[in-house]
Formats: C-alpha cells, structure tokens, sequence
C-alpha cells in the first residue's frame, strides 16, 4: 500500500521508530482541538487505513480500534476552547500536537505532521495532505477524529439544541441557524468570525437561558 510504502522510505534511510502527527477540529465553530500521535510496527499493514476524511463514521471506528490494538505506541492530545481563545487556533493546535508527542511512551526518530512546523528538539517533517500519503499521519488523524467526535457527542447530551452530534461544530447551515436562535453555548469559539459576526436575537437569548436554568 502506497501509505505504509512512504513511511517504510524513511526507515530505510535509517528511522526505525517513526511517529505520525494530525489533528481534528481546527476550523470547527466550537469544541476542542484534538490531535493523535501513532507510532505503527514496522511490517503491520492495516487493511482500509487512509484519510479520515475519506472514511465513514463507522470504518474510522473499526479502524480507530485496529490501530489502538496494533500500533506500537498511541498517544492524544486535546486543548479546549479557553485555550483556543487565548493563543489563537494555529498555536492551540500545535500545542495539542506536541501533548500528543509527549505522552509517547517511546521517543520517535523521525515525526511526520501533517502540513505544519513545530518548535520541539526532534526530527520532524512537515507533509502537505500528510494523511493522504503517510500511513502513520493516516492513523493519527483516525485516532483525533473520533476522540473528538465523541467529545462533541458529550457536548450535545449538554447542549443537545445545537446538534453538535450531527456537525460536530463545524459550521453548517444547521448549525449557524441554532446558533442565531440560541447565541454562543460555553463551548463555542467566540474569536471566530462566523460566531461573533452572527446577528443573535437579544431577546431569545435572555428566553433560551431562563427555560435552561
């Protein structure tokens, strides 16, 4: 398979433990940002592996299991929305990415990342679409999608008027519409635009927050 042929270039120019590093959640309106770090065994071909994206609710959570219980090392790492608030999404990302890398009970040789650059002392690659083409970068951002997912379907057992289940956050028709009606719940990210620029209805803001209480 092409993804787990890219990794094993790297290790035949002599990095034998190699860590894969993606997110999920940058461009949600609300939640946390989530990211996963994999370090798979060398020679364990995962069948289906790829771009969580390209995947189906449920083929990210058969693999999401498979690579828990195959890869050799699996760490997460998750900052929330007072954090995303204060340092702005890029750092807030890149700080769940190198919580994630910290809580490797293994040091790597070589991290591959998807598309960004981190200030950290190891050796690490930035990959344009890294999760389409690494299957170590592949296998992280299965493990950061559905941790968050289930996250986001915490959140909406607590705030289940805005569907968070259904769109995760991110910013739907579905979505802005709850949130014009509604205004900001406290896990919304109130810097981005496509919130804080939403013209809100005082008034059923003040109703939705007595009939909560």
């Amino acid at each position: 398979m092409p993804l787990f042929k890219h990794d094993d270039n790297y290790r035949k120019k002599g990095y034998r433990v190699i860590a894969g590093i993606d997110e999920a959640g940058r461009g949600s309106l609300a939640g946390p940002v989530v990211a996963g770090a994999v370090i798979l065994k060398e020679g364990v071909i995962i069948e289906g592996l790829d771009d969580s994206k390209k995947l189906t609710h449920q083929k990210r959570a058969e693999l999401f299991w498979q690579v828990m219980l195959e890869a050799e090392d699996v760490s997460f790492g998750i900052v929330d929305v007072e954090d995303i608030e204060r340092l702005n999404i890029l750092q807030a990302t890149k700080m769940a990415m190198i919580r994630a890398i910290n809580g490797l009970k293994k040091r790597p040789d070589l991290i591959l990342i998807d598309a960004l650059k981190l200030s950290i002392p190891l050796k690490h690659i930035s990959i344009i679409k890294g999760d389409q083409k690494s299957a170590s970068i592949a296998a992280a951002s299965i493990i950061a999608k559905v941790l968050r997912d289930w996250i986001m379907e915490y959140y909406d057992f607590l705030y289940p008027e805005y569907g968070f289940k259904y769109h995760r956050g991110y910013g739907t028709a579905r979505h802005k519409e709850c949130l014009r009606v509604y205004g900001p719940c406290p896990i919304h990210r109130k810097t981005f635009k496509p919130v804080n620029q939403l013209d809100f209805d005082f008034y059923q803001q003040v109703k939705f927050a007595i009939e909560r209480q």
